[in-house]
């Protein structure tokens, strides 16, 4: 992830900082940042979090955690609260909210999960954050007044509340540090946070102990060494207090409706597992694991050995673990989509071909298949049916940048100069970078191909980039 200095400095640098009614941080009302302010700043974040090495692409993965979320903020008691999920590569125990419900969750907190209530729980946990909008009141507890000062405000808070590792380095001055001192979270945000996202996580049908079960698993794991604790606990204050609190609201629960672990939360776990260490070591975890029985899910055992050995480039040894999921799995669309990737790995086309065909035929809207289908017809210079196959599935995910990338991608083969600058300007609104999209539209209306027809059309969405630059509250 690029520094988090960068993003302030994006942030402050914008038509954002400049913009007039600032709020009067010093005002202790509820709502210190409007629903537009906390939006534009939302935007500006997952602008960088979009162009980020450091954020994980797997569409399985993002599509997991997205879902989670999703599912989580449903059951929320603000329903107009919009959110964006994500994961970061990171190995630490971590999840973070931002203004504008941004929400990003480490891989070393779903590694580190033992059930999927625990993931739910820590979810629910930021949620409750969000639309207890505890960061405007820590921001109002400032009295910040100037625009100086409250990008220094801003520092600190996404140095502190988001990724401490990615912090403003130089840029971060002793003044920011003594601010992000007074920006972690309370212990009666804390709180609040927990009664929130023990609610939420209940009604969306998650085991309610998950929640003082994983926070007991971070208690024992610090043993309070400074600079040891897991990331969440430097900016999520846990004591034992705390969890005898949530533990004694659950307890004090009549009942509550429990759904079983889904197949795809081990699945996604052992994913993450299988891309940690080298690949020998990936591939002995799971075997060990296997031949000793250490797993509450075997099937998730031996995807994630799969993956490794894919990793290591074993494909045949990969291909042995999918028969076995075959054989003794329930169908699932990870399981359809390594079948797939497992014949691209070796060369098999036509074994591919049907792979895919068969997934999608079951699956129709796994991300991961569509876009693994698309790459695939693209290589073989199939170039028509992998746009058909996009145009087909794109209106199930409008927002989504890669079905503009890989159309673009198709244009290009092509030589449709027009179509190509304008579906890889789509991409950029759809990554919240509006300017590269703006640089996108006006090569599109420049080119030399392209009807009459297609040309109004790339007009009309340049006018239309350029007044969002102009006045942001207009839709994109």
């Amino acid at each position: 992830m690029k520094p988090i200095y960068m993003i302030v400095c994006a942030l402050f640098l914008s038509p954002l900082a400049l913009a007039d009614g600032l709020p009067e941080l010093g005002d202790s009302s509820a709502t210190v940042l409007s629903p537009l302010q906390e939006q534009k700043i939302a935007d500006q974040i997952m602008r960088q979090v979009m162009a980020s090495d450091d954020v994980v692409s797997d569409a399985e993965v993002n599509d997991y955690v997205q879902n989670l979320g999703y599912r989580l903020a449903s059951h929320g008691p603000d329903p107009h609260q919009q959110f964006n999920f994500f994961v970061v590569k990171d190995n630490t125990i971590n999840a973070f909210a931002m203004p504008g419900g941004v929400v990003g969750v480490h891989t070393g907190l779903i590694i580190a999960a033992d059930t999927e209530s625990e993931v739910a729980g820590v979810l629910g946990h930021e949620i409750g954050h969000v639309v207890q909008h505890h960061l405007a009141r820590m921001l109002a507890q400032q009295k910040i007044d100037s625009v100086v000062s409250m990008a220094t405000m801003a520092l600190a808070l996404l140095a502190a509340v988001g990724n401490p590792q990615l912090g403003g380095g130089a840029m971060m001055t002793a003044s920011a540090n003594a601010i992000q001192k007074q920006l972690d979270y309370t212990r009666d945000h804390e709180r609040e946070a927990d009664r929130v996202g023990l609610q939420i996580m209940t009604d969306s049908g998650f085991d309610p102990h998950g929640m003082p079960a994983f926070f007991e698993v971070l208690q024992k794991g610090t043993r309070f060494v400074q600079g040891t604790a897991p990331s969440f606990l430097r900016t999520h204050p846990l004591t034992t207090e705390r969890i005898t609190d949530v533990r004694g609201r659950v307890e004090q629960m009549s009942s509550f409706k429990l759904v079983e672990d889904s197949q795809e939360f081990y699945y996604v776990r052992a994913k993450l597992l299988a891309d940690l260490g080298t690949p020998t070591q990936a591939v002995d975890s799971f075997r060990n694991n296997l031949q000793e029985k250490k797993y509450t899910n075997e099937a998730g055992q031996h995807y994630g050995l799969a993956i490794a050995l894919m990793r290591k480039r074993d494909f045949t040894g990969a291909a042995k673990e999918l028969d076995w999921l075959k054989m003794n799995a329930p169908v699932h669309a990870m399981i359809a989509n390594l079948a797939a990737n497992i014949a691209v790995a070796q060369n098999k086309p036509e074994q591919a071909e049907k792979a895919f065909i068969t997934g999608l035929a079951i699956f129709p809207n796994h991300r991961a298949l569509i876009y693994g289908y698309a790459e695939h017809l693209l290589a073989l210079n199939q170039v028509d049916n992998a746009l058909k196959l996009i145009s087909d599935k794109q209106s199930s995910f409008p927002d989504d940048p890669y079905f503009y990338e890989l159309i673009s991608k198709a244009y290009t083969m092509q030589g449709k100069v027009l179509l190509r600058h304008q579906a890889q300007g789509e991409a950029y609104v759809r990554r919240y970078h509006i300017p590269k999209a703006i640089e996108q539209m006006d090569l599109a209306a420049k080119a030399t191909d392209g009807d009459f027809y297609q040309h109004s059309i790339v007009e009309a969405r340049l006018s239309q980039l350029r007044q969002l630059v102009d006045d942001p509250k207009k839709p994109k």
